[in-house]
């Protein structure tokens, strides 16, 4: 501030003239951060608004411009901390009762509990700074940074000593250990990266291969793409061990997703670009909000289209209970066993159920759609009071508060309630 105030003029016309000046920039800098803070309004506004039509027939649209609509309110965000000037503040706000600030995002990072912690002690060392005196030891202050240990590669030298012996010269050496894919230089660790990284953080194998260049190892597209294929074909008997434990669950989710397939036959045909829509389907079981003793595992089956063989394929040996949505596909499977028994029994989604009321009560403000809505929301704070607790103490809750809340006439809905 003293290196500003030396080369400030004397003259006050000019220090008037300096002061205007920044006034009118000032005034200009706050019109742009309003704008901004407009924009940032309404792309959060569009996204939470298309996020509820993402179960339509449109659903992928909608969900790449979900993507774009994010990714430009991600480049606002940036632009906006860059051009801030005060200190970071990732602690929790205080609570002021102000709405606006209810509503601001939660800044400071959540860290698990299992995550390594690493303590660097500042000692100010055992002699006072001023007198010389003794220092002992009356309590610290920790404050917390989260960093990062960043990816590197290495190689591995496996080294194979020969030896012969003295007596009677026969040579001795160790076997070669297994590798996950013979012949490749890939250890287990590193295709566990690779597949984690295309399959669950959707990174494309020519930027994974940017990335190993940067790390000073050049790997081919075409090896990623082997190691890939062949990994796949290791993990087989262990993909199959877990689909048969997860499809033998008496408690099913179900669901599927549309996803762009190419076909090269269209356009060779001259139909479209070469693109189909195909059909990701997943089965879940989660038992943890019940407690329960088997653990969490997913199947994803790919289905080239959208026909009912295919749930009934996938679903052939599978008994007990069914959540999903509305499906015309899985009909038949709750239809009775020739002894008169289900196979399947439905438990139908409240969620889709509530999405149609929410449409209504947006679009017309119907008092049986505002009606509906306030009961499936206390359905939900019932589940929520709950979740975790044995399966006794749930079916006495629900028998005792959810029932007389799910019954068809109290809704203004009968065919669909369940």
């Amino acid at each position: 501030m003293s290196n500003d105030a030396a080369i400030l003029p004397e003259d006050p016309a000019l220090l008037k003239a300096m002061i205007a000046a920044l006034q009118v920039e000032n005034a200009r800098m706050s019109a742009t951060i309003r704008a901004h803070d407009q924009l940032i309004q309404t792309l959060r506004l569009r996204i939470a608004k298309l996020k509820k039509q993402a179960f339509g027939k449109s659903s992928e649209k909608v969900e790449r411009e979900i993507e774009q609509l994010e990714l430009a309110l991600e480049d606002l965000l940036i632009a906006a901390a860059e051009s801030a000037t005060a200190p970071a503040e990732d602690d929790a706000l205080a609570s002021t009762g102000d709405d606006t600030a209810e509503r601001k995002p939660r800044r400071r990072p959540r860290v698990s509990d299992a995550t390594p912690r690493e303590r660097r002690e500042l000692d100010p060392g055992t002699c006072c700074p001023d007198c010389g005196g003794d220092l002992r030891l009356v309590g610290e202050d920790v404050s917390e940074m989260l960093d990062l240990v960043a990816a590197q590669l290495k190689v591995l030298q496996i080294a194979r000593l020969k030896k012969s012996c003295r007596r009677c010269e026969k040579m001795v050496q160790e076997p070669a250990p297994s590798r996950p894919i013979p012949g490749s230089m890939a250890s287990a660790a590193l295709l566990a990266y690779i597949l984690a990284s295309k399959y669950d953080d959707h990174l494309p194998l020519y930027r994974l291969a940017e990335i190993f260049a940067r790390m000073g190892a050049d790997i081919p597209d075409s090896t990623l793409v082997d190691w890939c294929g062949r990994a796949m074909k290791v993990l087989q008997p262990l993909i199959e061990r877990i689909e048969a434990d997860v499809m033998a669950s008496d408690l099913l989710h179900a669901d599927d997703t549309p996803i762009r397939v190419l076909d090269k036959s269209l356009r060779d045909r001259g139909l479209g670009k070469g693109v189909k829509k195909g059909r990701i389907w997943a089965y879940v079981r989660d038992q943890r909000p019940w407690a329960g003793a088997s653990p969490p595992g997913a199947v994803y089956t790919f289905a080239p289209d959208w026909k009912e063989e295919h749930v009934h394929r996938h679903l052939a040996k599978t008994r007990g209970i069914l959540q999903a949505d509305g499906y015309k596909g899985y009909a038949k499977l709750y239809d009775p066993d020739p002894d008169g028994t289900p196979r399947l029994r439905e438990a139908a989604c409240w969620a889709h159920l509530r999405r149609d009321f929410h449409d209504e009560w947006d679009k017309t403000k119907s008092a049986i759609a505002r009606k509906a809505l306030d009961r499936i929301g206390a359905l939900y704070d019932i589940e929520r009071e709950i979740t975790g607790q044995p399966a006794d103490i749930r079916l006495a809750a629900r028998q005792k508060h959810s029932a007389p809340r799910s019954t068809p006439s109290s809704h203004g809905r009968k065919a669909s309630w369940r």
